[in-house]
């Protein structure tokens, strides 16, 4: 007899005991006569509902769920990269989307964390530009002239909070003292923008981002993306190569007539040493021999390629089932 359950949803916040004891009753549930074979759960940690590695988390969970058997992939809603580290550390998530310069954080036992993680590599997705994004009225032309003024940073626990940090140390100006800086998603600092009730917002993502080009085709609104590429420098000189040269080209959101030049960090699906070979090679396949589908879903995933995924796209070593597959098709050698 074959059992398999049928919206089975891994929580965001479930601990080991509550996914044992989950599992627990899945077991029951399938133990009908016949012994059936096992289910398995990989539970996803993607980011916030605005962002890129939400729907492109949930399309993944769609594409493993439909392509490995007696699998159920869920993608869960979590306030990014900082968070998925944390959560795939104490075993809550099987996978996590995060960016590499957060990465290296945790795999050096840096800043938020306080010892090293044992990140492993599975598939480098595409790279992520820092935005800075303000609107026509606020009075902001440059970044020195966000001093006094009213920001998000980025939600608590995500990449961007890190990064919005970094910039305001790099620019001069103190994160608590300099800007009235609110913790916001990246949804949630564009609608704030558009109200009003801040004057700018930080985000890394892929572009275009959902919620900044709703924010950019708003009637009355037009945005202005703040160029950050002089602060390279003091950054990679105090935290090194976590980020590289990049251009948000003019077009790539309503209104947005210049290019912004600033630069951007390299994302990354990763998981931890517990998770086998045999799994990380079947999930590494399945993505690379169904790149259409997650296309589908969000066009950044063009960037996942053969050809990228060498240690200058990643902070951590890659899982050795996924360098078993990379192998396999001559990736590496």
């Amino acid at each position: 007899m074959k059992c398999k359950a049928q919206g089975y949803k891994a929580l965001k916040y479930a601990t080991l005991r509550d996914k044992a004891f989950s599992l627990a009753l899945l077991g029951i549930a399938c133990a009908s006569g016949a012994a059936s074979a096992e289910e398995k759960t990989i539970a996803i940690a993607t980011g916030g509902t605005g962002g890129i590695f939400y729907p492109l988390g949930g399309g993944l969970a769609n594409l493993l769920s439909k392509k490995l058997p007696h699998t159920q992939a869920t993608g869960e809603v979590t306030g990014g990269s900082v968070d998925n580290i944390k959560l795939l550390e104490t075993g809550q998530a099987d996978l996590g989307f995060m960016t590499g310069d957060v990465a290296s954080d945790a795999v050096k036992g840096e800043n938020k964390f306080k010892k090293p993680v044992p990140l492993l590599t599975i598939v480098a997705v595409y790279s992520s530009p820092v935005h800075v994004v303000t609107i026509v009225g606020t009075g902001i032309e440059k970044f020195a002239d966000l001093k006094g003024k009213r920001i998000s940073g980025g939600a608590p626990g995500s990449a961007t909070e890190a990064q919005t940090f970094r910039l305001l140390e790099a620019a001069g100006l103190d994160k608590d003292k300099d800007v009235k800086r609110e913790r916001l998603s990246v949804a949630e600092s564009a609608s704030a923008l558009k109200d009003r009730k801040i004057d700018a917002f930080f985000w890394g993502g892929g572009v275009p981002t959902a919620a900044v080009v709703d924010l950019a085709a708003s009637p009355g609104v037009t945005i202005k993306l703040i160029d950050i590429d002089y602060l390279l420098e003091p950054i990679v000189k105090k935290y090194g190569q976590i980020f590289a040269p990049s251009v948000i080209k003019a077009g790539s959101y309503p209104g947005q007539t210049t290019d912004s030049k600033g630069f951007a960090a390299w994302n990354q699906i990763m998981a931890t040493d517990k998770m086998s070979d045999e799994t990380a090679y079947a999930i590494t396949r399945t993505i690379f021999e169904n790149k259409p589908d997650l296309v589908a879903v969000h066009k950044e995933a063009e960037n996942i390629n053969l050809a990228t995924q060498t240690p200058a796209q990643s902070p951590a070593p890659y899982h050795p089932g996924t360098l078993k597959y990379l192998k396999e098709v001559g990736a590496v050698k």
